[in-house]
């Protein structure tokens, strides 16, 4: 099983090097829709989505980056929430809500769906989320490792909206720093308990999550209810994720 493991890694810290081994400059990188989301015009109903892509140049190899995006009902456009360390030091605020494209390409990276509501869930999510985005403890600090940074920011709005139902990927890495620099918490998902040393060093065990061991900002774990191995650098290697429900 270790030897599997270690294989995995090498073979995914491989295809990462050859993929990001030409660097794109951040000002000309590709910012075009992936066209995952449904047009506004096209679907009257609300719809929640929460992105990951892979983060810019070098970071790219070892984290994503994690966003999410929202349209009410017959809304004509879509909402965006994230945090971005170059808004900090602009602005000195680390929070960035805007009118955006949903799915665009983080900077060359194409990204993908976490997670997405539509209908009624979707509606009665919209308001916490942006409750909880107001609430985030963190929008005068940013820290690509080991947080708080853009994930930290995601992880805040999934722990406090019951409707999100599945967790960050592995390679989020800033998901397990917690709210107030508390040692301990229930999971991301609310569906199990964690332990975390400033998002650097500690572990999770969880319904939704399974177990995850977390060694310097890399995780490493399994998942039983969407049967996966997580591993750093590379993610989820096995069945897609799918929220499990809280208690």
């Amino acid at each position: 099983m270790v030897k599997k493991i270690i294989t995995y890694l090498i073979v995914g810290l491989y295809a990462l090097m050859l993929t990001s081994c030409g660097f794109q400059d951040w000002r000309t990188a590709p910012r075009h829709s992936a066209g995952l989301a449904p047009l506004p015009e096209k679907e009257p109903k609300a719809v929640v989505q929460v992105y990951a892509a892979r983060a810019i140049n070098w970071r790219g190899w070892f984290a994503v980056h994690t966003w999410v995006a929202t349209k009410e009902a017959n809304a004509n456009h879509y909402t965006v929430y994230q945090v971005m360390g170059w808004q900090l030091r602009r602005t000195g605020y680390s929070v960035m809500i805007a009118d955006d494209i949903p799915d665009r390409y983080w900077y060359g990276a194409k990204p993908y769906i976490i997670e997405e509501l539509r209908g009624a869930e979707a509606a009665a999510a919209i308001p916490k989320i942006k409750a909880a985005a107001a609430s985030y403890p963190y929008n005068d600090t940013y820290r690509v490792w080991p947080g708080p940074n853009s994930n930290t920011f995601v992880s805040h709005i999934i722990r406090n909206v019951p409707e999100l139902g599945v967790e960050l990927p592995p390679h989020a890495i800033g998901r397990d720093w917690l709210n107030g620099s508390a040692l301990s918490a229930r999971s991301e998902t609310g569906t199990g308990y964690q332990v975390s040393l400033l998002g650097a060093l500690g572990f999770t065990a969880g319904k939704a999550e399974g177990l995850e061991i977390n060694i310097l900002g890399l995780t490493f774990g399994v998942d039983v209810a969407s049967p996966a191995l997580k591993l750093p650098f590379i993610g989820r290697i096995g069945v897609t994720d799918k929220a499990v429900g809280r208690p």
